[in-house]
């Protein structure tokens, strides 16, 4: 083949590229729509529900229920689904702020599907700036009702700021933020696993904390009754999410 084909060739799939990319949908992001009017049983992204903080976390504990019986219904996982919240946006009804950690699949836990949460993970579950963003946007812009902070036992984050453990790279810039759950808990003069344990429900207050005193906007809907904020605790080794 000379080299002349070849190139021809690049050229026409460069061109080609370009045209694909001109002629496909923008992904809705910028500008969702907002909730509707009506109550559901079930969300939906068409229907758009208008949902109460109650209601959403109801549905979350209706969900984990189901999760633990072993009676998931995987519901808005067709692809019916898929090409719903593709043409009419996202339309979820809790935020969730979670750890990154493997165990915890957060869709799974709840028994939800492609559009219902709207999820944030990272870890050690702490909040700082870009946290606090998308919390904004989720509670803001998605109008979810229904704010969760959610920990879980075995935190590595939290066991390593605990012991002290040295690490390096980003992580310390990271975890800085458990650093304030973690003193409240040796004050309390635990050892060993309690201490871990509290320490672990202490970071999720603090998350909520560092939520609330980093935003006006999540200060504002929480004065106006727009949003509920609360926190949780999944433990890995059951499937349990305990409320606190």
């Amino acid at each position: 083949m000379c080299i002349d084909h070849v190139s021809r060739r690049h050229v026409l799939a460069g061109v080609a590229t370009g045209l694909a990319a001109l002629v496909l949908p923008r992904l809705p992001w910028a500008n969702e729509p907002q909730h509707g009017q009506g109550a559901a049983t079930q969300p939906a992204a068409h229907s758009a529900p208008a949902v109460s903080a109650d209601q959403a976390l109801q549905w979350l504990k209706e969900g984990n229920k189901r999760f633990l019986d072993g009676k998931a219904e995987r519901p808005n996982l067709s692809p019916d689904r898929i090409a719903d919240t593709f043409a009419n946006g996202q339309h979820p009804f809790a935020t969730i702020i979670s750890c990154s950690d493997s165990r915890v699949p957060v869709e799974h836990v709840f028994d939800r599907g492609i559009g219902d949460l709207f999820v944030i993970r990272v870890a050690g579950n702490v909040v700082h700036t870009d946290e606090t963003g998308t919390t904004e946007y989720g509670a803001g812009h998605l109008n979810t009702p229904l704010v969760v902070v959610m920990g879980h036992t075995k935190c590595g984050a939290v066991t390593a700021v605990v012991k002290g453990d040295k690490v390096g790279g980003s992580i310390p810039k990271l975890v800085d933020r458990i650093v304030p759950a973690a003193e409240k808990s040796k004050a309390k003069g635990l050892k060993g696993d309690e201490l871990i344990l509290d320490a672990i429900r202490e970071n999720v207050r603090q998350a909520i904390q560092d939520l609330n005193s980093g935003s006006e906007e999540l200060q504002h809907l929480s004065k106006e009754g727009k949003i509920k904020i609360i926190g949780a605790i999944y433990h890995v080794e059951n499937g349990v999410v305990e409320w606190i």
